[in-house]
């Protein structure tokens, strides 16, 4: 049953040569075929901020920026990812300033424990940078695949709100 699961009958799979950008910085490694972004980018670039919460897509904590789109790191496999752009809430402080959202979830109260708040903010920049108007609507559906158990969404959507309102100010361009 081993010689099933991988290469050559002792039940392990031929390691694959991955390239991506992560936060702007090129890496490239041999990984094994079946592992998940989510986990490339805590153990292989120790870029724990993307958090685990459920393994199985539902929470959203996992959520980061591959090629610009909001993708839940736990159902893409690294080798999927060979090329991408990938962006992580590690990337987003620009030389220690917080980025619009982070410190709009901070001022708006936006986190209660902050589990779930790194891939609450990198769904919002994928939504916010879709471009246009958001409506508290349009901003409740883009974050439907992201859940959080503390705070209930009401501050999260106001943070959101505030800071896409502050992205798309002259002043902050």
């Amino acid at each position: 049953m081993a010689g099933a699961a991988g290469g050559a009958g002792r039940g392990r799979w031929t390691l694959r040569q991955v390239s991506l950008e992560v936060n702007g910085v090129e890496h490239s490694a041999e990984v094994e075929p079946r592992q998940l972004l989510v986990y490339f980018l805590r153990e292989n670039l120790a870029l724990t901020g993307t958090n685990v919460g459920c393994d199985t897509t539902s929470c959203g904590a996992c959520t980061v920026l591959m090629d610009g789109r909001s993708v839940k790191s736990c159902t893409v496999l690294t080798v999927q990812a060979d090329g991408a752009e990938v962006q992580t809430i590690e990337g987003l402080a620009d030389d220690g300033k917080m980025h619009p959202l982070q410190d709009a979830f901070h001022t708006e109260h936006g986190l209660q424990c902050g589990y779930c708040t790194p891939g609450m903010i990198m769904a919002a920049l994928g939504l916010i940078q879709e471009g246009g108007d958001l409506t508290e609507k349009d901003i409740r559906l883009g974050l439907e695949g992201n859940l959080c158990r503390c705070t209930g969404y009401h501050n999260i959507v106001k943070a959101i709100q505030s800071a896409a309102d502050e992205m798309r100010s002259p002043a902050s361009a």
